[in-house]
């Protein structure tokens, strides 16, 4: 079972902001080898998506991703720094998050479209929800990378 809390950076306690932070470096860095500055000056105006799971009566921190307003990093809105624990993989918990990521931005800003930085490897599971890849491959961080765009839904 996963606890989901959706926090404004300045809501993020020290010990939330920790943790979101060293399970960042322990995928990206640490995990896929990939040595990137972190601290891109974007957290400060983002939506941030926590999954908490309880194993053996501690809370661990088992998946986040981060949720940018139109203009803060791209035109359009955008989820990034996604990602679900080496633990916490093959049960669903990835759908879910990028399921609620999705829900949340639309919410957040109806009729925008969200565009990602996806790792390439990673192009069908995007391509899931609805996303297109809008670019030729590229190397970021000594990973390849596309860009993809899911359009907003229009409800009448």
């Amino acid at each position: 079972m996963t606890e989901w809390q959706w926090r404004s950076f300045a809501e993020l306690s020290g010990h939330e902001l920790y943790d979101l932070l060293a399970l960042r470096q322990q995928v990206f860095v640490l995990e896929q080898q990939c040595l990137y500055n972190d601290f891109d000056g974007l957290d400060a105006a983002a939506h941030h998506l926590l999954g908490w799971r309880t194993i053996d009566g501690r809370r661990h921190l088992a998946a986040c991703l981060r949720c940018l307003a139109p203009g803060a990093k791209y035109t359009e809105m955008s989820l990034g720094r996604v990602l679900t624990t080496k633990a916490a993989r093959g049960a669903g918990i990835g759908r879910e998050l990028l399921a609620q990521g999705i829900e949340h931005a639309e919410r957040q800003h109806p009729g925008h479209a969200i565009k990602i930085g996806a790792q390439r490897y990673l192009e069908a599971f995007y391509a899931s929800f609805g996303f297109v890849t809008i670019s030729a491959p590229y190397e970021e961080d000594g990973i390849m990378h596309v860009d993809m765009l899911r359009q907003a839904i229009v409800k009448s």
